[in-house]
């Protein structure tokens, strides 16, 4: 008899959450390899095309698939006690999951899978009712919070943990063998209107403060067949939007990228693809750009950081200003509509008093596209995390929350006056579109 494994992706206990393309594709991902092997059930307290949004009011997606999380507010956990902010648990009521497992359960295994450290609340509360409800299921839990917080993760509950990328440990734990030429498990979502593609796993650069190299290793591209496949089981579902994971997309793009778009191309495949990990703007040539916008990319999100030079070395020269500027050239050369473009930089870097963030914003602004503050979150294990020590307890991952450290760092009124700076400078953009 086939095992029965519950997959569920838990809310958001933070500050602030946005459906900004959010999808557990590490969880369907591990499920896909299993395909026909095992008997799934998902529960994602992040659907919001669950039923219960048609009871909501003010949380309908924008035209890409993005919008509003239902939340409740709740208590400040104690080490934000002095923080003036909200804080919020975002998902789907909890008492649906505890229903969920009554009418469904048991199962023989529930896979659980986090992306932030900080959001390890979540995980508590879906592995209490677990217990409760159909306490003979093995929790098998993965993500970066069991990668970067292995000792943490241990006191859990959990009875099995996936650290890193090697997944052997898990086959042999569940006694099944995986099929890694399976693609992900999108039919597990009853409706789908967003996915998610990576064409690429790792990252050739070291940015002093990206998980990604610790988590993921080095660039290696993915099997072309495997990331069709892929695409191809979205289609069929009716994805209209998909969203690339990809750390470095563009890196070696005329073996990687490029092949994989004019294939799109070729089968006359009507998708809208968007890219919020943030593309290097160093790779953005003219021809790759023309190829971008043809293929159907309806945002261009580019990480930049800062104008300064001297913090573009320390931190890892990823990309420079230069580059960025004649990217901008090239997309809207291609088509690209200026309002799709969007520039990340870091808020609250512990390197900031050499970022020259206000003279960032404005180069940006200059250049005719949309500025972001990315609130910086400090990963345990990277230098620039590690740095963070003398401001915070890094064994306790709430500390690593993004909106919490720049508040912790710079203060309260100087994190508002940035974000409204770069508010202002939008808007005074938006009105020349």
């Amino acid at each position: 008899m086939a095992a029965k494994i519950l997959l569920v992706n838990p809310p958001i206990y933070d500050f602030a959450a946005y459906d900004f393309w959010i999808k557990p594709y590490g969880l369907l991902s591990v499920a896909g390899f299993l395909r026909g092997k095992a008997e799934f059930k998902l529960f994602d307290y992040l659907d919001r095309l669950h039923p219960f949004y048609s009871t909501c009011t003010g949380l309908e997606s924008d035209q890409w698939g993005r919008g509003r999380f239902y939340y409740d507010k709740i208590a400040l956990p104690p080490p934000f006690c002095e923080i003036p902010r909200y804080f919020r648990r975002f998902g789907l009521p909890r008492d649906m999951f505890r229903d969920f497992l009554g009418r469904e359960g048991p199962f023989d295994f529930a896979f659980v899978q986090t992306v932030m450290t900080y959001w390890y609340q979540g995980v508590q509360e879906v592995i209490e009712d677990i217990r409760r409800v159909t306490p003979r299921t093995k929790i098998v839990l993965g993500g970066n919070y069991v990668t970067l917080c292995g000792s943490h993760a241990k006191k859990s509950g959990a009875d099995f943990l996936v650290m890193g990328s090697n997944l052997e440990p898990l086959w042999e734990y569940i006694g099944i063998a995986a099929d890694l030429k399976q693609p992900a498990l999108w039919e597990a979502y009853d409706k789908l209107r967003v996915g998610v593609l990576k064409l690429s796993d790792g990252c050739p650069f070291s940015c002093t403060y990206c998980m990604v190299p610790k988590v993921y290793g080095k660039f290696k591209p993915r099997p072309m067949e495997h990331s069709l496949a892929e695409l191809g089981l979205l289609v069929k579902r009716g994805v209209e939007n998909i969203a690339f994971y990809d750390d470095a997309l563009l890196f070696e793009a005329e073996k990687v990228l490029i092949p994989f778009l004019e294939e799109v191309l070729k089968r006359d495949i009507k998708v809208n693809f968007h890219t919020p990990n943030a593309i290097n703007a160093r790779f953005i040539m003219k021809g790759l750009a023309e190829l971008m916008v043809e293929a159907g990319f309806k945002s261009f999100y580019l990480g930049f950081e800062s104008a300064s030079l001297e913090w573009q070395k320390k931190t890892g020269s990823k990309v420079f200003s230069k580059e960025l500027a004649e990217a901008v050239k090239h997309l809207t050369a291609a088509g690209a509509e200026p309002s799709s473009i969007t520039a990340y930089q870091i808020l609250g870097h512990p390197h900031g008093d050499i970022q020259q963030l206000e003279d960032s914003m404005r180069f940006v602004n200059n250049l005719g596209i949309r500025g972001m503050l990315a609130d910086f979150s400090p990963v345990p294990g990277t230098p620039d995390g590690d740095y963070c020590k003398k401001w915070v307890d890094m064994d306790e991952p709430l500390f690593h929350n993004k909106t919490a450290f720049p508040i912790l760092k710079l203060g309260f009124d100087e994190t508002n006056r940035l974000k409204d700076l770069q508010r202002q400078l939008n808007r005074n953009l938006h009105s020349c579109f």
